[in-house]
């Protein structure tokens, strides 16, 4: 048996980590670029967010686990005699991966009979978080580690996530986009519909009206996948946008006549720094035992 290793760009909630025995290892925020807290243990993501919407010049900053980070939580499972399956949110997008390859390098000194095995995800919260319960899914299966790892590569192959902003407000903030961009978007009501592809973020679309750019995400999805419903998984997620990510996933639901089993995910400061409050998103992969 192996152990599952996550960095919090996956957004399990604390009640999924505990059911799928997966560890996580957080990532780092900081208001004031001196101070740097844990997501999820110094600092709860509703914290964060309350911060965040309320005090209009700050400018936070995250930063992902270190190597020391990594090899504190990888040792005590390594000295059980157990390999490792390490997943990492998009090294297109953080460091994350970076800090895996030097704990792996660091570790493997004294534990040379153990595996270790890096997996970058190309993928970010929900997207992440949906391969993530498809390793699960494996792990429980009975698949040695080396078939999870093949596996898992064709899983991240089908993923495909997509989202909307409620502002720019927040990519002004992080320096993604201009002062200009930002106040334009903002009179004219614009609402980019964004998405994860090879590991970057793209964007598709800048249409007027968040709702205008809810139904298209629905009407695109819901096309892509009508077809073929039993070999896919889906997730939802938010950032303070609960009622809306409710009302989105009953839609869908209604929409191709199924329910979608995974929890909605609340989005975590790891994305929600630079996406903001109102951010929507929908994630859809193959499930393991149905991609060729």
């Amino acid at each position: 048996m192996y152990q599952i290793v996550s960095d919090g760009g996956c957004d399990f909630s604390p009640e999924e980590v505990k059911k799928s025995g997966v560890a996580v290892v957080p990532f780092y925020v900081s208001f004031d670029q001196q101070t740097y807290m844990k997501e999820g243990v110094d600092i709860t993501k509703e914290v964060y967010f309350e911060r965040l919407m309320s005090e209009k010049t700050l400018f936070p900053k995250t930063s992902q686990p270190t190597p020391q980070d990594y090899i504190d939580v990888l040792k005590p499972f390594l000295d059980e005699g157990k390999d490792i399956f390490l997943f990492t949110i998009s090294s297109k997008l953080s460091g994350s991966f970076a800090s895996t390859v030097i704990a792996k390098d660091m570790l493997s000194e004294d534990y040379p009979d153990r595996k270790i095995e890096l997996i970058d995800s190309f993928n970010v919260s929900i997207g992440q978080g949906l391969i993530l319960r498809e390793i699960v899914k494996m792990r429980d299966a009975g698949y040695s580690l080396e078939k999870t790892v093949e596996e898992t590569a064709k899983v991240i192959k089908s993923t495909h996530v997509y989202f909307t902003l409620n502002t720019l407000e927040y990519l002004k903030r992080g320096g993604r986009i201009g002062p200009t961009t930002a106040l334009v978007g903002g009179i004219l009501g614009l609402s980019p519909i964004l998405q994860v592809e090879n590991g970057e973020v793209s964007q598709l679309d800048n249409v007027r009206g968040r709702k205008r750019a809810l139904q298209l995400i629905e009407a695109a999805m819901v096309d892509a996948l009508k077809d073929d419903l039993e070999n896919i998984n889906m997730s939802i997620g938010h950032i303070v946008s609960e009622e809306d990510a409710i009302a989105f996933k009953a839609n869908t639901e209604a929409a191709l006549s199924i329910k979608i089993p995974n929890p909605i995910t609340e989005i975590g400061v790891t994305v929600g720094s630079h996406a903001g409050p109102g951010a929507l998103a929908f994630a859809y992969c193959k499930k393991y035992d149905k991609v060729s």
